[in-house]
């Protein structure tokens, strides 16, 4: 299998080698003291003469506030010293950061502490999720004390100026279908394979489904939350079904299709009410993870992003999540439709894989195969060079 990978990666790899010179360049000016900067420029002469070339001592482009912003995952639990989590995410050159949220309904007076750590040191939190109102996801009873609480919880985050919560809405997330597979170099990849697990039986505490159920839940849910997150000026963002399977143990799932996705932001016409738009996700159903962008970048309705990798052998049914550098997607083009879009929240490079030197102090991973730490830091080196490579390919334009 990965061999497989291999010829792919190459195919994709060389279609962006016009991109180097451009690179070099930069990293030469910036390398270079200033007065070698006469001799760069006799060298690479503009091609507009009497004009200055567009890279020369700027060095490489750096995240702003009109840019996408990289951030990686903290355990965000209240009374949690993030110090040592800090120190290891600011070496990474990252300063957004995402986590889970505490048991609602959340307290402006128990995320605040956590907000003012992470503003100390020049971090922010961009993202939180919430979780634990299956009684809306199901329609039953109990369901309006639940949302009581969600709304309660945004307006906490508003108060302490967290931006955006994630959240799920499965009837069933299919995890029993992913499975452990080995790729380069003996590294840990996750497989999904729904024919493994298409006809198991529902689950007494869930129950079946329709997609037209569904549906009408995330609707009530909708038009009750939406107007309060408009108050506290924070955005949802609905993640897809990942995996992207139609029917989970009996059940159908509203967002596992991008027409769901569609549908979704049609509720409510706010952009409050977005999506997290996961291009691995996107791939697995077989679209085009850069259409699927414009979609939603051009209506201002992704709201968090997902960046990863995978190679998908049928689309819903068969697919290896393996390394961001060797899957189907173009992540350049990804990250450059999400600069072209004028996407300026949180890009989260998720699902690292497993490696040695974490193997070695233990992973602590949901999925098999999964990764830690080092895993993360290639993720998030290689999602930022793309960031990068996208902003000076914009400066060049």
């Amino acid at each position: 299998m990965s061999a497989g990978f291999s010829r792919r990666s190459l195919i994709r790899g060389a279609a962006s080698s016009a991109l180097l010179p451009a690179l070099g360049k930069g990293i030469a000016a910036q390398v270079r003291g200033p007065e070698t900067e006469q001799q760069i420029e006799a060298q690479n002469p503009d091609p507009n003469p009497g004009g200055r070339p567009w890279w020369l001592g700027h060095g490489m482009p750096q995240e702003g506030p009109d840019t996408p912003r990289i951030a990686a995952p903290i355990d965000a639990r209240p009374g949690t010293d993030l110090r040592p989590q800090i120190r290891r995410v600011k070496q990474l050159g990252v300063t957004h950061v995402l986590g889970g949220g505490p048991r609602m309904p959340w307290t402006a007076e128990e995320l605040q502490p956590m907000v003012d750590q992470l503003r100390a040191h020049g971090m922010v939190l961009g993202n939180l999720m919430i979780d634990g109102f299956p009684n809306t996801v199901y329609g039953r009873p109990g369901r309006d004390q639940e949302i009581e609480k969600v709304k309660q919880s945004i307006e906490a985050a508003g108060k302490v100026g967290i931006p955006v919560v994630e959240y799920n809405f499965y009837a069933h997330r299919a995890i029993e279908g992913y499975f452990g597979e080995i790729g380069r170099g003996g590294a840990g990849l996750t497989g999904m394979n729904y024919d493994r697990i298409k006809s198991l039986p529902p689950l007494p505490d869930e129950g079946t489904h329709t997609l037209d159920d569904m549906w009408a839940n995330i609707t009530y849910f909708l038009k009750a939350v939406i107007p309060t997150a408009e108050r506290a000026n924070v955005r949802l963002a609905l993640h897809p079904n990942d995996p992207p399977v139609p029917l989970s143990r009996g059940s159908q799932q509203i967002m596992a299709t991008v027409d769901g996705w569609k549908h979704l932001i049609s509720i409510v016409d706010s952009p409050a009410n977005g999506i997290t738009f996961d291009c691995g996700v996107t791939r697995e159903t077989g679209a085009d993870p850069v259409e699927v962008c414009r979609y939603f970048g051009t209506r201002d309705r992704i709201n968090h992003m997902h960046y990863r990798n995978p190679t998908v052998f049928r689309p819903y049914v068969d697919y290896v999540e393996g390394f961001i550098d060797e899957g189907d997607v173009n992540m350049l083009a990804v990250m450059r439709e999400l600069v072209r879009v004028g996407y300026t929240r949180e890009i989260y490079p998720e699902h690292e894989r497993a490696l040695d030197a974490d193997r070695e102090v233990g992973i602590q991973n949901q999925y098999p195969q999964g990764g830690g730490y080092t895993g993360m830091v290639f993720d998030i080196g290689y999602a930022r060079a793309m960031l990068q490579a996208s902003l000076l390919l914009k400066q060049q334009a």
